[in-house]
């Protein structure tokens, strides 16, 4: 019981260094949207973990369109942002100052590309209408699965739309293909037997997937802060395993839906821990993943020329202490 007391104590004492070296009086501006795969901040922030671990001013921040969130990253009004991981090789390529400090989430079957009854394959594509949103992650999914099927984007008609209305053009017959993600796969797929999953994300894993990214200057500046930052992220979901109903509700509230109405996007997803952070962020995804998202961008005409996992990514904040 002694040494049970002494551990005790000094792990006590250790997280009130921690809080002291985070805990620096400046808010952390941190960019989001309302995606479920950063639901953990939103459990960090309704648990008071960040506040455990000295970081009493975090301000989270939500956009609806990338575009703007980018924007304010830029500018300096956000230190740190939630991505995707094209989209940070992105604002690398067009020289934002930023690292990929941690592997935040996996789509697995919360990306997909969905087809009328009568198409039985990538292949069965060629000539067809499908509508997706350029630039996104649906981007990168089809062009990833045409090229797998030695095929590119010149060989299916593309018609753009936002993610959210793809499915919705598939039902109503105006497309026979759609590419667009959770919550509106499951809408598409409720209204029948004649929509069905053709490709999902899971495919290849991690080919969709998001990123914390943080301006350099933060890291130089507040590099306690970051640390704390990760490590709230890292309780949270430690917390969301335990307690897994009770946190769906509050991520579930932060998008504007129901659990229930989430059921499948939640199962869809693989959130990261630090431990696998560690693995993943000098393992797979910087070897493998990271080229094969790097190839899909190039396919998808976004530009990533210079950028490599060695330049981007910074794994010292999700290492053990």
């Amino acid at each position: 019981m002694a040494k049970a007391a002494g551990l005790t104590a000094l792990l006590g004492l250790t997280l009130g260094l921690a809080q002291a070296q985070a805990a620096d009086g400046k808010p952390l501006r941190m960019g989001t949207e309302p995606w479920l795969g950063y639901g953990q901040w939103d459990v960090a922030a309704t648990k008071g973990i960040f506040a455990a671990h000295g970081l009493n001013d975090v301000r989270i921040v939500n956009f609806t369109e990338d575009k703007d969130l980018n924007a304010a990253l830029a500018s300096g009004q956000l230190d740190v942002a939630n991505v995707a991981t094209h989209t940070a090789m992105v604002m690398a390529a067009s020289g934002l100052p930023i690292k990929v400090v941690m592997l935040l989430d996996f789509s697995l079957k919360a990306d997909a590309i969905l087809a009328d009854k009568n198409i039985a394959s990538i292949a069965a594509l060629k000539g067809k209408k499908v509508a997706f949103e350029q630039g996104t992650t649906s981007d990168i999914l089809l062009n990833y699965a045409l090229h797998a099927s030695g095929m590119t984007i010149s060989d299916v008609t593309v018609v753009p739309m936002p993610a959210a209305d793809a499915g919705t053009a598939l039902i109503a017959g105006r497309v026979p293909v759609a590419v667009t993600y959770e919550p509106y796969i499951s809408a598409a797929l409720a209204h029948g037997p004649d929509v069905k999953v053709l490709y999902t994300a899971g495919t290849d894993p991690g080919l969709i997937s998001d990123v914390l990214v943080v301006r350099d200057d933060v890291i130089k500046s507040r590099p306690n802060a970051v640390k704390a930052l990760v490590a709230s992220w890292g309780a949270a979901l430690a917390d969301y395993k335990a307690n897994t109903t009770a946190d769906r509700a509050i991520i579930a509230k932060a998008v504007g839906d129901t659990p229930a109405d989430l059921a499948t996007a939640f199962d869809g997803v693989r959130y990261y821990s630090l431990a696998e952070n560690n693995d993943a962020l000098t393992g797979d995804f910087a070897h493998k993943t990271f080229a094969d998202v790097k190839a899909a961008a190039k396919d998808a005409g976004l530009p990533t020329d210079g950028v490599s996992a060695d330049t981007l990514i910074d794994a010292q904040f999700v290492k053990a202490p």
